[in-house]
């Protein structure tokens, strides 16, 4: 999961770096991984930072003062597959042709034809194991064949059109052509989010933003936010805005576990809300709680979330069943979201030093847990016994979300299906596997009707974790042996241990890099560098 963004201003005198960063800032809980701004000035060149590590540590304020130029793109970055190494940090870029700056968020799932052809037909060598430098040479290979000095709109809609005919899975994108603009993208069924907006300056002139969520928008004092589209390419220079639909129509499905957990509250993605789709989970919840607790005749004395994401549908929850609404948890916010932390054990450590229970809230209670959704269960066992160690009588869970039983390949890191608490497990055996009393799970037609209340002409969403039918076809048992084979918790926590025994050998040079950049024009160059393709501004 990753966070995009794409940012041109009008006036060309001016650097655009300072404003993605903060936007980046923004979209930090898509990546915690790793960052990267690329911007484009005079004559084209480029200049770049990225690092692994959070945007704060990355961007400080001399860092972006060497980012020159008015048009730009960032990247935040958690990895789905292979290695954390710096290497793979986001934007990517090739020289040839035009030079190409690309950031990507989703996964493809035809890689391997991909590679092979790029080997066999394309020749071009591809640095990383990340899909998303696959995806920018398809695209650079499809500009290649013009074979045009000066390109132009109807050559990159061609590109873009060809790429969605090759590339399959999800990915919402955006690219910087040095000299000439920004360009966004959207996979055919609209899996993960993408939207635009402008901001009107006092002349009247116009700056553009393309973002993964609107709250970058919000904050920056962009205005008329719009999704792009499915199979929908975006091309932004200074003199024009073009728009077109190049992909044949197929289902819209934007990915449900955006809503339930990955997107901030104050977004709104496909035209609905996620605070509110949040609030209407917690009053579906709560009719499936009153019926499962008259059932198994108990009683609850307090509602208590398990913060952050949870606290929305909790509240309503609680007005729901008129019970007590308590927060008893208090949270170390500076220790990272504990789902998207590479590695089993990294994230078990790590849930104790971000939560404290407060005994005065459970001693002597029953009490009922809300979660937004329950995925590997490190997470809930670690709470659920935190309760019961200050004094909580029975421990109820409930979930905004069904049980997660399949994997997602769709760029969310739930690789694995024996890695889930839920797959090939009842409701009792999934609470006897986190340590709860019982766990409660919203009904998926509940979570779907909760999302799409907002926005009816939505027909589908990506349910694929839930449900095992993945909307983009493509997906067989061996695709899932083959992905649980590349992306397990073990094959991360090899890469950690390798990357571990370099920081312990090379560490001060690891943050003096950080500190003050490395020279390199390769992908994979970990700090500020000039890349120059030594073009001219080009002219349509």
């Amino acid at each position: 999961m990753c966070g995009i963004i794409g940012m041109l201003l009008a006036d060309p005198s001016q650097d655009v770096a300072q404003e993605i960063g903060e936007g980046l800032s923004l979209l930090q809980h898509r990546g915690q991984d790793a960052c990267g701004i690329v911007t484009c000035g005079a004559r084209g060149r480029l200049s770049q930072c990225k690092a692994n590590g959070m945007v704060r540590d990355v961007f400080d304020g001399n860092t972006i003062s060497r980012l020159v130029g008015s048009m730009g793109i960032g990247h935040v970055r958690y990895p789905t597959a292979g290695s954390s190494a710096h290497a793979e940090a986001q934007p990517f870029y090739v020289n040839s042709p035009y030079g190409i700056v690309f950031a990507h968020n989703g996964n493809l799932i035809n890689t391997q034809p991909l590679l092979k052809f790029m080997d066999v037909e394309a020749h071009r060598h591809i640095n990383t194991s990340s899909d998303s430098e696959l995806l920018l040479n398809v695209f650079a290979n499809n500009l290649q064949k013009t074979g045009k000095f000066r390109i132009n709109e109807e050559d990159i809609f061609t590109a873009i059109s060809g790429l969605m005919e090759q590339c399959r899975g999800a990915y919402a994108c955006v690219a910087m052509l040095a000299g000439f603009g920004i360009i966004a993208f959207r996979d055919p069924n609209g899996i993960r989010p993408v939207g635009m907006a402008v901001r009107t300056l006092k002349n009247g002139a116009k700056d553009y933003l393309v973002a993964s969520e609107s709250v970058v928008a919000d904050a920056a004092g962009f205005h008329s936010w719009e999704d792009v589209q499915p199979g929908e390419a975006i091309i932004i220079t200074h003199t024009s805005v073009k728009r077109r639909r190049v992909a044949p129509a197929a289902v819209f499905a934007p990915d449900i576990f955006e809503y339930v957990y990955f997107a901030r509250p104050d977004s709104v993605l496909d035209g609905i809300s996620v605070y509110r789709s949040r609030m209407a989970m917690g009053d579906s919840l709560a009719e499936e709680v009153r019926r499962v607790l008259a059932e198994k005749n108990l009683t609850v004395d307090v509602v208590i979330p398990v913060p952050d994401t949870s606290r929305v549908a909790a509240l309503n929850l609680a007005q729901k069943l008129n019970l007590p609404y308590r927060e008893g948890f208090v949270k170390n916010r500076y220790v990272g979201r504990t789902f998207i932390m590479p590695g089993q054990q990294q994230r078990k450590k790590n849930v104790r030093r971000k939560l404290n229970a407060m005994a005065l809230e459970f001693a002597d209670k029953n009490v009922l847990l809300v979660d937004d959704s329950i995925v590997r269960g490190t997470t809930s066992k670690e709470i659920i016994q935190m309760a019961k160690d200050v004094g909580a009588g029975k421990v109820i869970v409930a979930s905004c979300a069904p049980p997660i039983r399949y994997s997602n390949v769709y760029g969310i890191d739930m690789p694995s299906r024996q890695e889930l608490v839920a797959h090939n497990k009842n409701t009792g055996e999934i609470a006897q596997a986190i340590g709860a009393d019982l766990v409660i799970f919203q009904t998926l037609p509940d979570l779907i009707s909760s999302v799409r209340q907002f926005n009816p002409s939505i027909k589908t969403f990506d349910c694929s974790v839930f449900t095992g039918k993945y909307v983009t076809g493509g997906v067989d048992e061996a695709y899932l042996q083959h992905l649980e084979q590349i992306r397990n918790d073990n094959v991360k926590d090899r890469v950690g241990e390798v990357r571990r025994e370099v920081n312990g050998i090379n560490g001060a040079v690891e943050d003096k890099e950080k500190a003050i950049g490395s020279n390199g024009p390769m992908n994979g160059a970990d700090d500020t560098v000039g890349l120059y393709n030594n073009w001219n501004t080009r002219s349509l």
